[in-house]
């Protein structure tokens, strides 16, 4: 008999947090007895550098496991690009991005908002702000959707930036991308980040972390750190969120740290975070414990 869940969303994982392959990543997702996946990269390689043809056996691998895809994460505005760089590599992925959308059948394209490279503060917003506007137009003639994740750029750790863009671009091709974990390691309260920007989150990654004595981040299981996983779904249901969550754990890959792959035990190390936010969930209909964050 199949237990049904009590919660409507689509629970998923950034597959290459539990291998670099394919069949790798469908087998976290499916022993979790998840049905769907967000695709980063394939074999160690970003989506967008991937082969056309892989990009084909991949999308008919996944529909014969009956795993569909949420989100596409890319490398565009990412800690990697600054707001002074190239602005042609992220065109360039996006186009690739429309093509990989249409092979995996997901409009859904994770960005950021470029980190600085020694502007003042006043350019580095305005230079963000116009690359996302022209993304994001692209984007909407292609019938894709760009997610702007609350990670490395000039909206990333500010609430009112980050509505300051979706104002100035105006288009219905930026949503928001919430991620539980990243306030700790940019320093803010997730939960203080994310009340403004509920009514525009369209997907959400799952991850938790403490700060350690030397400054530096660790990560945990959900619920084991300092982000307020399980406050942060609670606000996220209070507001009606009934989106994808895609679990991004960092417990065995860091991308941010440079090319690497998943270590030994990663894809079970990525089954259990996927168990913790199971309870996690289960957990949303049981009164908060006195003293829970406000």
């Amino acid at each position: 008999m199949t237990v049904r869940p009590t919660h409507p969303h689509v629970l998923a994982g950034i597959g290459d947090e539990a291998a670099p392959s394919l069949e790798g990543q469908l087998s976290a997702v499916l022993a979790l007895g998840w049905g769907a996946v967000e695709l980063r990269s394939l074999d160690g390689v970003p989506l967008a550098d991937v082969p056309t043809a892989r990009i084909r056996a991949t999308a008919r691998r996944l529909a014969d496991a009956e795993v569909r895809v949420i989100a596409l994460a890319s490398r565009i505005g990412n800690w990697a690009r600054p707001v002074t760089g190239d602005f042609g590599l992220d065109l360039d992925e996006l186009r690739v991005m429309e093509e990989c959308a249409l092979l995996l059948d997901c409009p859904r394209v994770r960005v950021m908002s470029y980190p600085n490279d020694g502007l003042p503060e006043r350019e580095w917003g305005e230079r963000a702000v116009e690359r996302l506007g022209l993304l994001a137009g692209r984007a909407e003639a292609a019938g894709l959707t760009l997610l702007h994740e609350n990670c490395a750029g000039w909206a990333g750790s500010d609430a009112g930036r980050t509505l300051d863009l979706l104002t100035e671009v105006n288009s219905p091709a930026l949503k928001v991308l919430f991620d539980t974990g990243n306030g700790v390691p940019h320093g803010y309260r997730a939960a203080d980040l994310l009340v403004p920007l509920l009514p525009y989150v369209e997907h959400v990654h799952i991850k938790d972390a403490v700060r350690r004595p030397d400054g530096t981040t660790a990560y945990v299981l959900p619920g084991d750190g300092e982000a307020e996983v399980a406050h942060c779904l609670r606000s996220l249901t209070a507001a009606g969120y009934t989106g994808p969550l895609s679990l991004e754990p960092h417990l065995a890959l860091r991308p941010h740290e440079g090319p690497r792959q998943p270590g030994e035990g990663a894809t079970d190390l990525f089954v259990r975070a996927g168990r913790r936010l199971e309870g996690l969930l289960t957990g949303l209909t049981a009164p908060e414990p006195q003293g829970a964050a406000p």
